[in-house]
């Protein structure tokens, strides 16, 4: 399955309605939910054609993310470091290692923010998972931890705050 496929599945399930898409090897069975009346407390589907998934594919590769807001990144970064610390001092895993295993997360985090966050559907998983590994290699405790506490706090705030951000450069103008 390639990238373009997945890609697809995604479009077609994010749209106005409700959908179920199928990867298969070389195409996409995508069924779209219409409301029509169910039969038995079942709903009846109807197949979009490939070329309506391709033609999706087209339009979502031409979008462009924007770039990355150095302020937004700075902003978040301060955030972050201290919903992280605050979080985790409450564990008594960390010990004397605290300041260490925060930092390690926040260069990382601030690294991403700087150089990758374009904006909702830009937020990446991997950051975390290169905290968790670092901290792993360094011989620091807590790093799954660490992560989880930290890609919680991403999910719940960072695309949200980048909306404020850009509305609020929007008004300005």
């Amino acid at each position: 399955m390639t990238s373009c496929t997945s890609f697809a599945s995604f479009l077609i399930s994010s749209s106005s309605f409700p959908s179920l898409c199928f990867a298969q090897t070389h195409s996409i069975t995508c069924k779209q939910r219409f409301p029509f009346p169910s039969v038995k407390g079942r709903r009846k589907f109807s197949t979009l054609p490939f070329s309506s998934t391709k033609r999706l594919v087209t339009r979502a590769a031409e979008y462009k993310f924007p770039d990355p807001i150095p302020e937004f990144a700075d902003a978040e970064t301060q955030k972050f470091k201290s919903h992280l610390l605050k979080k985790l001092s409450k564990k008594d895993m960390y010990g004397e290692s605290i300041e260490e295993v925060v930092g390690i997360c926040t260069e990382i985090f601030s690294t991403f923010l700087h150089s990758e966050y374009g904006g909702p559907g830009t937020l990446l998983v991997l950051p975390f998972v290169d905290m968790a590994d670092a901290l792993n290699e360094q011989g620091l405790p807590g790093g799954p931890q660490a992560a989880r506490a930290a890609i919680k706090w991403a999910q719940d705030h960072v695309d949200k705050d980048w909306k404020e951000w850009t509305n609020g450069d929007n008004n300005k103008k």
